[in-house]
């Protein structure tokens, strides 16, 4: 239900709900305090009562003078009502109009602790004070005493009482839900001000950033997380425009290759030899396709994180040997020395192992100068097994260090390695396979050597 209300509608609300409790809560306490007041008045209004009454009766000389006397003591108190009894119950003084309810009074009083009591008689409420004593004219005899104060006045008053708290309550919940409302929205006006900047943000637009400075405290980590994430947006946005330019450049090169030769063929009647030509120059050029798309659906299959077909646990040395031995004939042909050192075990996919060292052996022997040296270093660690994958050659330029894992990027912008089959994704894809291996793959070029490290952890 509260979801279909604005955070100032519900913060509106939270704070009126709580003024409310706390205007009323205090209400309550004001009147019940002013309830137990008024009940200590009247308890010691009929204390002093009980001890005005005791002094009358011990002075009297005679049952008719203590009549007389208690008429002239209480006669004149609004409210009061005052009988004595004997203790046959009858009443040896009475005030007028006072009338005892029978089920209210107790069957005795005690001659030591005087009695409280409520009555209520004809729907009015009234306090009682029961006590027994002895009148001075026969010490022997008990007489009752009860003293009734009548609570009228006291209702009328916490009921004028009660209706103007009332009164108060609706108008300080009333003001407080507006004053409310106000701080809430001028609170949230930080939120108004990032959700304003964040309708700014577009394909075309993704420079807007939310304003930390200009927020709260408590909104400063949001919007610095915002603009972080505003960051990764715009620099994943900026490599996947990169790539859709590289990925078209890299499928009309092909494309065009063979609606080229497809349509010279076409013009004109040609040999059967000519026709052969033609038709392997294009199962190549569609060889090369299919290469690349494969990659794209592995790459694509890789950041899905997809679990390793065939995990097992192998030494590594042997299948960087068995890539050597591969490797050989290329690397005898430029002169290239090829070896490996050290051991360790791969935790992990073994096709997909000697993929990815796979790849960067021809990316080294590719750029390794003839008569270099390509240099395989397998090391292990009570967490990582490294495989390092070293070559001579030129150093690459430091700023293009951090792009050589993406997709379809070359160091050379050029193209200068014209005679190359790849298509930019070898490395792309060797950082993927050690990603899904929860490992990371690392870059260095420096003094002349060019080494790519895997990282597999155990």
């Amino acid at each position: 239900m509260m979801r279909d209300f604005s955070l100032t509608s519900r913060l509106t609300f939270y704070f009126t709900g709580l003024a409310a409790a706390v205007v009323l809560g205090f209400g309550w306490l004001f009147m019940a305090a002013a309830d137990q007041h008024f009940i200590e008045l009247d308890q010691a209004a009929l204390s002093d009562k009980k001890h005005l009454i005791e002094d009358v009766l011990a002075n009297a000389n005679s049952a008719d003078d203590t009549r007389w006397r208690l008429e002239e003591a209480l006669s004149h108190h609004h409210g009061l009502f005052a009988a004595v009894t004997n203790r046959k119950g009858i009443p040896l003084f009475q005030s007028a109009g006072f009338s005892m309810p029978l089920s209210s009074v107790p069957a005795s009083v005690d001659s030591q602790t005087p009695v409280w009591q409520v009555w209520s008689v004809d729907g009015r409420e009234q306090r009682v004070l029961r006590f027994q004593t002895k009148p001075g004219y026969a010490p022997a005899e008990e007489l009752t005493v009860t003293i009734a104060m009548d609570t009228a006045h006291h209702a009328q008053f916490l009921a004028s009482l009660r209706h103007s708290l009332i009164i108060y309550a609706i108008a300080a919940t009333l003001v407080s839900g507006l004053l409310g409302w106000f701080a809430a929205h001028q609170g949230l006006a930080p939120l108004r001000a990032m959700k304003t900047r964040a309708a700014g943000v577009s394909g075309q637009q993704l420079d807007e950033r939310m304003p930390v400075d200009a927020v709260p405290v408590e909104m400063a980590e949001l919007a610095k997380e915002l603009n972080r994430m505003l960051d990764r947006l715009q620099s994943d946005f900026s490599r996947l425009q990169e790539f859709s330019s590289d990925l078209a450049h890299e499928l009309r090169t092909p494309i065009s290759n063979l609606l080229t030769q497809t349509q010279v063929t076409l013009s004109a009647a040609r040999d059967e030899a000519t026709y052969c030509d033609v038709l392997a120059s294009n199962a190549e050029e569609l060889q090369r396709l299919a290469r690349m798309v494969s990659d794209m659906l592995f790459l694509a299959k890789t950041e899905r994180g997809v679990d390793l077909p065939g995990k097992e646990c192998f030494p590594a040395i042997l299948e960087v040997q068995a890539l050597l031995e591969f490797y050989e004939a290329v690397a005898d042909e430029k002169h290239i020395k090829l070896r490996v050192d050290g051991e360790g075990d791969i935790h992990g996919d073994r096709l997909m192992f000697r993929r990815a060292v796979s790849n960067l052996l021809s990316n080294a022997l590719r750029h390794a100068p003839e008569g270099g040296d390509v240099h395989v270093v397998i090391s292990d660690s009570p967490h990582f097994t490294e495989v390092t994958v070293e070559n001579t050659g030129e150093d690459i330029a430091p700023q293009v260090l951090p792009r050589l894992f993406d997709r379809f990027f070359r160091a050379d912008p050029a193209r200068l390695h014209a005679m190359s089959t790849g298509a930019g994704l070898g490395l792309s894809i060797t950082k993927a396979i050690v990603e899904a291996h929860s490992g990371t793959a690392q870059v260095r070029s420096e003094h002349g050597k060019t080494s790519f490290t895997l990282m597999f952890p155990h």
